[in-house]
């Protein structure tokens, strides 16, 4: 029998070898753990799935809910730098020694269930948080909606932010497949929230055999832009002279949107007021999502690694303008549609310094050079790694030019990495 791991990277390591394949959707798993934990929360759960916009949803929802006095858990994935990142309580990320006591728990109680890496981590957030005496949770879906371990907790409400092509391995090659993975979160009797514009047919059509209340975008919610500021509406009418929220891009008044809409139906259970919204907006956070350092040239971290985000990067980058040049630090994993990626930066990005991401998953760097090759936009220089691409961008820029790192979750995590490094030099 191998011993307890007591730290927290042992813990890592050791569910990371306990079941044979890193991704195994499915409820059963989870559900009978869950039952032994004797998981069953009284606080509200809001629960948040979509292709893309996930963790700005969260993060809004947490900021907001955070100033109006709750004490908050958020369960979010994956992470950039620690996974300390996933599970924060009162908006502070969780310490090392209460994440080993929640995974402790749930080695406790899983017997012979063979569980992944997400399950665990989705059990023990939801252990902690119940320890914790949190007055509402924030959960996101791990990977699509109905199987997701994330979906073993009922929804006091459900968000879904997009619906569209990725992971079509788990979910499926098209958008009717994927919406109806994604409506699974739904609950009967209870609110549904879509801020996808053109939702798939699939997603409404279960949310009307389960009887759950949806509630769409551009029909029962919506933002209106307003000169530097924006109008909500809603349900219960609308709220106006709103600040534009803390994290950038042309996507954001749609998440903020839904996570109103969300907190209006729960407004019974989770009152807020007009400043704490204020403030919530204003005070967001989600590193990695058009996130721009300060300093010239100006540096831009996405984690955009489909196509639907990479548009939404696109209208990002067009919307901040500049006179310079894009250059772009470039890496994805070999199971994303790199293609269509480029396809959506188009000629915006002047010079791509990529890189091969390693791993098993990981694109080598030779398959992404074919690809931009294919798709004739601008200079390719390839780079042994992602951290030797940034630099090689660095040494290239101007001041008036601006580095987009992008791709991948791994991609923008080296890089924050590597500034890290120089910081503490």
């Amino acid at each position: 029998m191998s011993p307890v791991p007591t730290s927290l990277a042992g813990w890592l390591e050791y569910i990371e070898r306990q079941h044979p394949q890193a991704i195994a959707l499915g409820l059963d798993r989870v559900q009978s753990v869950k039952q032994a934990l004797g998981l069953d929360p009284a606080f509200p759960i809001i629960t948040v799935g979509g292709t893309n916009g996930k963790g700005s949803v969260c993060a809004m929802l947490e900021s907001i809910l955070h100033h109006a006095g709750y004490r908050i858990g958020c369960y979010t994935s994956p992470h950039l730098l620690r996974y300390n990142e996933r599970v924060r309580v009162g908006r502070a990320e969780a310490p090392d020694e209460e994440l080993v006591r929640g995974l402790a728990a749930v080695e406790r109680e899983r017997r012979d269930v063979a569980l992944t890496y997400f399950e665990y981590g989705t059990l023990a957030a939801a252990w902690l948080f119940t320890k914790q005496r949190v007055d509402a949770a924030v959960l996101e879906v791990g990977l699509g909606g109905r199987l997701d371990a994330v979906n073993a907790f009922d929804a006091d409400c459900a968000v879904v932010t997009t619906v569209d092509i990725d992971h079509v391995d788990f979910l499926g090659g098209d958008r009717e497949a994927i919406g109806r993975e994604k409506a699974g979160i739904f609950r009967r009797g209870r609110p549904a929230v879509c801020a996808d514009p053109a939702p798939p047919a699939s997603l409404t059509r279960h949310a009307e055999e389960i009887g759950a209340q949806l509630l769409r975008i551009g029909t029962d919610f919506g933002a209106t832009p307003q000169a530097r500021q924006w109008q909500y509406w809603g349900p219960r009418g609308k709220r106006n002279a709103l600040p534009h929220p803390a994290l950038r891009g042309t996507c954001q008044l749609g998440n903020a949107a839904a996570a109103l809409t969300a907190l209006e139906c729960l407004r019974e259970r989770l009152p807020v007021t007009m400043n704490d919204i204020r403030a919530g907006l204003l005070q967001a956070e989600n590193p990695g999502r058009f996130q721009v350092l300060p300093g010239r040239p100006a540096v831009i971290l996405d984690v955009a690694h489909n196509p639907q985000a990479a548009r939404a990067l696109a209208a990002s980058l067009d919307a901040m303008g500049g006179g310079g040049r894009t250059l772009a630090v470039f890496a994805m994993l070999k199971d994303k549609d790199i293609a269509g990626v480029v396809a959506a930066l188009g000629s915006r990005v002047g010079h791509w310094f990529i890189a091969g991401l390693g791993g098993p998953r990981g694109a080598p760097v030779d398959e992404v050079g074919k690809v931009l090759a294919g798709a004739a936009v601008g200079t390719v220089t390839p780079c042994d790694t992602v951290a030797a691409a940034y630099a090689q961008a660095c040494d290239k820029a101007t001041e008036n030019d601006r580095i987009l790192v992008f791709g991948s979750f791994y991609t923008v995590a080296a890089v924050m990495q590597l500034r890290a490094s120089r910081a503490r030099e």
